[in-house]
């Protein structure tokens, strides 16, 4: 082995001895060819030395050069390296700023069209609202109408009354007080009557005789009617009309009343009727 490398580093002794004497050589000759040439042609530029561009880059073919040559040197690969990787980081940092960035677009994106949902459902909310109250005011417009229509209705048909009946009820002269017979046929005009509410008694006396007397009189009678329909039939006073005609001349006629005597009369209205049914 020591054998080996002794005949090695002799070869490349060797080899060194003539690169030297080449390298020295044409040095002079260049310099004498330079100065003729400058002595000859001053106005021109000196040439430029070559630069060496192959492996050795300028060293010269020795095993002490090859050992040291930059191409094998960890410094070397390593400065020619960290640009390289500081490169790749930056290249890495930027890729992770860009992703971080889609992500807080996209965040972003996805926050706003929720909220662009919620709003819209906030608003179809809102509009559904609308319609309902609008239904609801449409329909209280509809039945406030119907009741004005009806309340119509009734104001027109109130002086729309029909005779229901009438009943005649005799006393003796001189008398007010209602006989049996009197009260029957107060009973069976009344009965009908209860529970309604479309309806007045008009209840007339008259009485024979002359002026106030007779006036007086029929006065009387009326009263004693209307006692016995309020009492016994518990009819409202404000439905009941008396009047005391005295002796008055029977209508139709030119006659005057004969005989002490009330008329008691059912007036009904049969649209106000219907409407409260």
């Amino acid at each position: 082995m020591k054998t080996a490398m002794f005949l090695t580093l002799l070869v490349s002794g060797i080899l060194v001895v003539p690169g030297n004497a080449q390298q020295n050589a044409p040095a002079g000759g260049q310099d004498q060819s330079m100065s003729a040439s400058q002595t000859a042609t001053p106005d021109l530029e000196p040439l430029q030395e070559e630069k060496p561009k192959n492996f050795w880059d300028g060293d010269d073919p020795n095993i002490v050069n090859l050992v040291t040559h930059p191409f094998a040197n960890k410094k070397w690969v390593e400065r020619q390296l960290t640009p390289i990787r500081d490169r790749l980081n930056e290249l890495d940092q930027l890729t992770a700023e860009n992703s971080k960035a889609i992500k807080d677009v996209d965040a972003r994106a996805q926050h706003g069209i929720q909220l662009a949902s919620e709003k819209v459902d906030l608003a179809d909310q809102h509009a559904t609202d609308a319609t309902n109250k609008a239904q609801s005011a449409q329909a209280a417009a509809t039945q406030a109408s119907t009741r004005v229509a009806t309340a119509e209705q009734m104001v027109n048909g109130l002086n729309q009354y029909k005779d229901g009946g009438q009943t005649e009820i005799r006393f003796r002269p001189g008398q007010t007080a209602l006989s049996k017979s009197a009260k029957d046929a107060l009973d069976n005009m009344a009965a009908p009557l209860k529970d309604q509410r479309s309806y007045f008694i008009e209840v007339r006396g008259f009485a024979p005789g002359r002026g106030q007397a007779a006036i007086a009189d029929s006065q009387r009678m009326a009263d004693s009617v209307v006692r016995y329909l309020v009492l016994t039939h518990n009819i409202p006073v404000y439905r009941i009309h008396a009047q005391s005609l005295g002796n008055a001349a029977i209508e139709g006629t030119d006659s005057h009343a004969s005989s002490a005597r009330v008329e008691v009369s059912v007036l009904k209205n049969d649209l106000m009727s219907s409407t409260q049914h």
